[in-house]
């Protein structure tokens, strides 16, 4: 545990069994380094404040969380710790798992902590948890993208949006949410340069080459995601399509593949998937759009006939509107990562 020393910012990290253990040690490694780190490996005088970081949880046994990671928390919830700052990281959920009812004291207590000043961040998931408070009700925040579906049905009262990498719930940044996995890191470094200094945020990022996502999540999120749902006519369409996308008139040949009338085929298509069908086509190539552009070199008007837009400009303008970057700037951040996984296989 950390020993406390004068002008620290009192800081929380929760851990549940459901935590993931890269963004719990992750955040607490990073805000240990703040303050401190730079100035040794540089040779200047340490800051005046730093982060006294500790691990609250439910109880004070020694648990494992996510993919069997030993958590040995310092404080537990019951017996109150001060806190400036209570982070909600990373959780390991299903896609649809709702945490509504499942930590009532921890709810109450995370109310608690925030009518009595504190700051609270949520990383990912964790906002999840954040959500079941009530605290984001009527307010805007983020999470992984895949959870878009989750905080829809079951937190409706939440303004969810899942392109941002940070979303501040309040004018005056007491509840934050970050977006998706490593969107933690953009946590940490808002959390240093609010709580410590921007150019102290700056010497971390540079400290643990951080990159700050100022992208947001949309190039990151995938476009198309199956629901499952009983109608059968719907899946067959989805299967034909899965095939067809490219099609010139895909949504009309779609529609007679159905067999049904065009106006009950839209109705029970949205009802099943929660996307219109043009959307639907539209997400499909835009998806293999991407998948092309990882990989291949081909110039964007044979990206975009190749995936059934004879106007390249409209293309554009689609493939900008879905993922936040030109097809151009979306090649030069992934075509490497392809580059590298292509190499190793030819090793």
């Amino acid at each position: 545990m950390a020993q406390k020393q004068d002008g620290d910012i009192e800081t929380l990290i929760l851990a549940l069994p459901e935590t993931a253990g890269s963004a719990l040690y992750g955040m607490i490694d990073v805000l240990a380094a703040a303050g401190r780190l730079w100035q040794e490996m540089v040779g200047t005088e340490m800051s005046g404040k730093s982060f006294r970081t500790r691990i609250v949880s439910l109880r004070k046994n020694t648990f494992r969380c996510g993919n069997g990671i030993p958590v040995h928390p310092d404080v537990i919830v019951r017996d109150d710790p001060p806190c400036d700052i209570l982070i909600l990281p990373e959780l390991w959920l299903a896609m649809d798992e709702d945490l509504s009812g499942r930590y009532p004291q921890l709810v109450d207590w995370i109310r608690a902590k925030y009518r009595a000043g504190a700051h609270l961040y949520s990383a990912c998931s964790g906002s999840v948890l954040l959500a079941a408070t009530g605290l984001l009700d009527g307010r805007e925040a983020t999470s992984h993208w895949a959870y878009a579906d989750l905080f829809r049905t079951q937190y409706p009262k939440v303004r969810f949006q899942a392109e941002p990498n940070l979303v501040f719930a309040d004018p005056a940044g007491r509840i934050v949410t970050a977006g998706g996995a490593s969107s933690w890191h953009d946590l940490a470094l808002h959390i240093i340069a609010r709580h410590l200094d921007p150019e102290e945020a700056l010497r971390i990022a540079k400290v643990y080459l951080l990159k700050w996502h100022g992208e947001g999540q949309l190039p990151y999120a995938s476009l198309v995601r199956y629901r499952p749902h009983a109608d059968s006519v719907v899946r067959k369409v989805q299967d034909w399509l899965a095939e067809n996308f490219t099609e010139p008139s895909a949504v009309t040949q779609a529609v007679l593949h159905s067999g049904i009338p065009e106006r009950s085929l839209k109705r029970r298509f949205g009802s099943a998937t929660g996307s219109t069908l043009i959307a639907y086509v539209q997400n499909l190539r835009i998806e293999e759009a991407k998948r092309v552009l990882e990989r291949e070199d081909c110039p964007c008007e044979d990206v975009a006939a190749r995936v059934g837009y004879e106007n390249p400009a409209f293309f554009r303008r689609l493939f900008k509107r879905s993922t936040g970057l030109t097809p151009a700037q979306y090649r030069r951040m992934f075509r490497p990562l392809s580059q590298g996984r292509h190499a190793e296989l030819a090793e």
